[in-house]
């Protein structure tokens, strides 16, 4: 509505009018002194830390207003890598992990907003240094059984702290105390001259380590190469090639050293620079590329050649848009998708940064989604949202609610298309904010302010309450999703890797109420961010596939920049709890992952930025999915109405009865499917 001239000289005169009125002045000045004045500094003392692993220290804060006088106000305190370096409300830093690191220290401009993602009055920041503890010791790790004469292996040292960390980032010496039998130089590859017998020492920082080593007159007579088929293969595939190394009356040589190598001739038309090919230390081949490749057994004194054929692997499909929820203006979170009580397929959306909705949908019908119900709870941001096994309750998440309570809401979705009901809240303990559930088997598993995973028993879903809880006990340990599968539970945990815990199914006396570890699957990045274990039906193993999540890219400030994440699919077989061996990678150059699913040997990823990612992982696998051209699809959704135009930000993908869905950050949901590629014309080769 537009205001005249004649109307804002009304208003103008009608508020010279209340001015002048006995009192009114006064009243509005003493309600703006009863505000106070704002705070204008923020003293931290110590202004900067330095602390060993394992310390901590009490930071005291000082708020003064501008004539420098002391105020009551709140400072909230917050740290920039929490798993290295902590700080609890109080001010108490605890030193988990070495480095350079920063805390903060904020005066909110409400008093009563004390959430880290507050606006700030006045922010300080507080430089933190975690110097490496000292070295405790220092050994060999790798030595085979057998050494000889006329080879050469590379060792690995085994360098421990006084914390008890396996540290990779301290320099280490080498030396042998007879050259004439053995020498080994700073890389720390061992070169064995002649028969004898002689000494190792490896050194880091002040400790140092001995081996003593027996080096035998060499054997070899021949080298033989097999396990190459006759027939081409297809990119990605794996052929396990087999060196035997023989002396001349033909016994295999234990223990000797082969180095397998690769070089490849590409197929016509394709532009290969580098490696088309590549092939570990026990001799599993992959083509990453189509043609000719030799594969080489070397073995010092002899050698063996093999020659592999590959072809394309031609898995391509091309994606269909079906139907859509859109969701624009406010960012989407997860889903789930599920077939109700009453035959008909829903969908359930979270929504993230917000004020607390999470949307139903009827996707029956995928080319004409329809809504069906909105629920709002008091929280910021509903992350995360669950369906039980039978369809009949939902779980879904709480952060930033309002009165710091969080926790979890379930819902009755038995007869959604007559409304949904709030059927319970739970919040005992949760009030750190549930960032992910997972239910499985009338138990609902609810991390809890990204330390741990209470377990709650759900039989009456009216009325759940806690039966166990698991969290790790590791400096600055923390953790961001949990899965379960067989009574087992898998739980993401960044710098502690995929968790795999035994609630039933794990053969070591676990239960909801007892959970016992199995074992950890650890990569150095310490990304890890999401789990989804997987039983492949091509080749019967065990596989475990951890997703990576990683924001290195932050370089465009405003809110509606686009983001850029990094970080990428680790691909481990786990048939054994204390040996997870990782074998293959899936990894786009220009984006990062957020969750994941498997289905019938296609992985199906939310590759954020990058979108939807659809990968074939059928029959083994090793080396760089992506290269070898085991993508089947992707696909990015761009809206430009939404609260950030053209800009997608794939959050969650769920293959269900021959369709994708998939929560887009940006957008909301989408309904895809796989459809047969049409024929590229590249025109003739040179």
């Amino acid at each position: 509505m537009k205001v005249g001239r004649n109307w804002m000289r009304l208003l103008a005169a009608a508020g010279l009018a209340l001015a002048l009125v006995p009192g009114f002045g006064f009243a509005q000045e003493e309600e703006e002194a009863a505000a106070g004045p704002e705070p204008a500094e923020l003293i931290v003392t110590p202004t900067e830390l330095t602390l060993e692993v394992g310390d901590s220290l009490t930071l005291e804060a000082e708020v003064r207003d501008g004539e420098g006088n002391p105020m009551d106000r709140t400072v909230v305190f917050y740290s920039r890598r929490r798993r290295s370096v902590g700080v609890n409300p109080a001010g108490i830093v605890e030193a988990y992990r070495p480095g350079d690191h920063t805390l903060i220290a904020m005066v909110p401009k409400d008093p009563e907003d004390t959430h880290r993602r507050a606006e700030p009055a006045i922010v300080v920041e507080i430089p933190v240094t975690i110097p490496n503890p000292p070295v405790a010791s220092v050994e060999v790790a790798n030595l085979p059984g057998h050494l000889y004469a006329g080879t050469a292996i590379s060792l690995s040292p085994t360098v421990t702290d006084i914390s008890g960390a396996i540290r990779h980032d301290v320099e280490v010496g080498w030396s042998a105390a007879d050259p004439s039998v053995a020498s080994v130089n700073a890389l720390g590859v061992l070169t064995l001259t002649a028969a004898g017998s002689t000494t190792l020492t490896v050194s880091a920082e002040e400790a140092s380590g001995e081996a003593a080593i027996e080096v035998l007159a060499n054997p070899v007579a021949a080298i033989t190469l097999t396990g190459a088929p006759e027939e081409p293969v297809r990119t990605g595939d794996v052929v396990f090639l087999t060196a035997r190394v023989s002396d001349a009356e033909g016994n295999e040589v234990p223990d000797y050293p082969v180095l397998f190598a690769t070089y490849g001739t590409p197929a016509r038309g394709i532009i290969a620079p580098g490696a088309i090919g590549q092939v570990d230390e026990k001799g599993a081949f992959v083509a990453e590329r189509s043609g000719t490749h030799t594969v080489i057994a070397d073995g010092f004194t002899h050698s063996a050649t093999t020659v592999i054929t590959a072809a394309p692997r031609n898995v391509r499909k091309d994606v269909q848009v079906v139907g859509r929820g859109p969701v624009r203006d406010r960012r989407t979170s997860d889903l789930w998708v599920w077939e109700g009580v009453d035959g008909r397929d829903y969908a359930v959306t979270g929504t993230h940064s917000a004020d607390g909705h999470a949307y139903f949908w009827d996707v029956t019908d995928p080319s004409a989604i329809s809504l069906v119900d909105t629920v709002r709870v008091d929280a910021r941001t509903v992350n995360d949202v669950k369906v039980s096994e039978d369809g009949r309750f939902c779980v879904i998440s709480r952060e930033g609610a309002s009165d710091r309570k969080n926790g979890l809401v379930i819902l009755d979705v038995s007869d959604i298309q007559n409304g949904i009901e709030v059927i319970a809240r739970y919040d005992d303990q949760l009030s750190g904010g549930v960032h992910n559930v997972y239910i499985a088997e009338d138990h609902i598993y609810a991390l809890s302010a990204g330390r741990r995973y209470d377990i709650l028993n759900a039989e009456d879903p009216t009325n759940p309450y806690r039966v166990g809880r698991f969290e790790l006990d590791t400096p600055g340990h923390s953790i961001h999703d949990v899965w379960v599968a067989d009574g087992i539970a898998y739980s993401s945990n960044w710098n502690d890797g995929i968790v795999a815990v035994d609630v039933g199914g794990g053969g070591m006396g676990g239960a909801p109420n007892n959970p016992v570890e199995l074992g950890r699957a650890v990569y150095p990045s310490g990304w890890n961010h999401a789990a989804y274990p997987y039983r492949s039906k091509s080749t019967g193993k065990f596989l475990m596939i951890g997703g990576d999540e990683a924001f290195p890219y932050q370089l465009i400030p405003g809110d509606r920049a686009p983001r850029r994440a990094a970080g990428w699919i680790h691909i481990f077989e786990w048939d054994e709890w204390d040996t997870p061996r990782e074998v293959a990678r899936y990894q786009v150059p220009e984006a990062g992952t957020h969750n994941l699913w498997v289905e019938d040997d296609i992985l199906y990823i939310a590759y954020y930025n990058g979108g939807l990612r659809v990968v074939d992982i059928s029959g083994e696998m090793r080396g760089d999915l992506y290269r070898q051209g085991r993508e089947i699809a992707m696909f990015r959704p761009f809206d430009p109405e939404t609260v950030k135009p053209n800009t997608p930000f794939v959050w969650g993908p769920q293959p269900f009865k021959g369709h994708i869905f998939i929560a887009d950050n940006s957008s909301g949901l989408w309904a895809v499917k796989l459809v047969d590629a049409e024929p590229v014309n590249m025109g003739e080769p040179p």
